[in-house]
């Protein structure tokens, strides 16, 4: 497939499908931490997704080859992956689904920031800008609303926002590092093998590994692996072909995914302020990865 310079039908498809499961996958994520430590059950997927990457890896007759000048950028890859996992999965454990979601998946918007300051020709324009803005709005007003009833940690909600600067991190050291050289399972392998460790020595320090576990969250556990498995999978390849600010633009379907579903499953309180929240950090990432219009390309290139 040839790079593109534009989402087209087949992309947004499969980012929407991607980012579907994401939101999905945090109601997942808080329900099988009722029966397993948050950093143990981050771990122990990292874990799961090495061995079926292997096997994955196997049957296609892909070498698990380590590129050359690879080592550095792979191993800090798996660090922040640990990083922005322990993160999020604590989060979860700390505060609702539709808080992390929220401010977990303004992602895009950390990520521009720092493409502005670290990627040539990937400036802030004024429209960025506005979007900008409207989207750190959003989250500070989801961090700044305490609910005088439920689950609203403090703690949980900057921990989430920590998750979203880690997964920021990964988005732009796979572009501007040589490992956007690296074939997505490679980088993918990385992460999860590197991270796998980190996790389980981590767990340590967080309590008993088994809370009140029960059978069927071993369903949980396996849509948990195959959500990186496969989805990670995808979105890493996507990122070969499509504009890395395009791909992060979707990822505002997974909190309106993840708010929809903590409410339906969980019976979460989901109040007008946090609507509000999210309506402002989705129309920050449209208005950052709009792409420009015609008449305004046309001026700024004399044609």
């Amino acid at each position: 497939m040839e790079r593109k310079d534009h989402i087209d039908m087949f992309g947004a498809v499969s980012l929407i499908g991607f980012t579907s499961a994401l939101g999905l996958n945090q109601v997942v994520v808080k329900v099988v931490n009722g029966g397993l430590q948050p950093v143990f059950n981050a771990g122990l997927r990292s874990v799961l997704v090495v061995l079926c990457l292997l096997v994955w890896m196997r049957l296609r007759g892909k070498p698990v080859r380590v590129m050359p000048g690879s080592v550095p950028s792979g191993l800090a890859m798996g660090v922040v992956f640990a990083v922005e996992f322990l993160f999020l999965f604590v989060a979860l454990d700390l505060t609702t689904v539709a808080r992390t979601s929220v401010i977990f998946y303004s992602m895009p918007v950390w990520l521009a920031l720092a493409a502005h300051l670290l990627v040539p020709g990937d400036r802030l324009t004024r429209r960025k800008s506005a979007g900008l803005a409207l989207a750190m709005a959003g989250v500070a007003w989801a961090l700044l609303d305490r609910p005088g009833g439920g689950e609203a940690s403090l703690l949980g909600d900057m921990l989430a926002l920590a998750a979203a600067l880690g997964w920021a991190s990964i988005a732009l050291l796979t572009k501007i590092s040589p490992f956007s050289r690296v074939a997505p399972e490679m980088q993918l392998m990385w992460q999860v093998a590197v991270s796998a460790p980190i996790l389980m020595v981590a767990a340590l320090f967080f309590g008993p590994f088994i809370r009140d576990f029960e059978p069927w969250m071993t369903l949980g556990i396996a849509f948990q692996v195959a959500v990186v498995a496969v989805g990670f999978l995808s979105w890493f390849w996507l990122l070969k072909f499509y504009p890395a600010s395009g791909v992060a633009s979707f990822s505002f379907v997974a909190p309106v995914v993840g708010v929809i579903f903590g409410w339906l499953l969980l019976g979460e309180a989901v109040t007008w302020s946090l609507w509000v929240s999210l309506a402002l950090v989705a129309a920050g990432i449209v208005l950052i990865n709009r792409p420009p219009r015609a008449s305004a390309m046309s001026a700024q290139t004399g044609r």
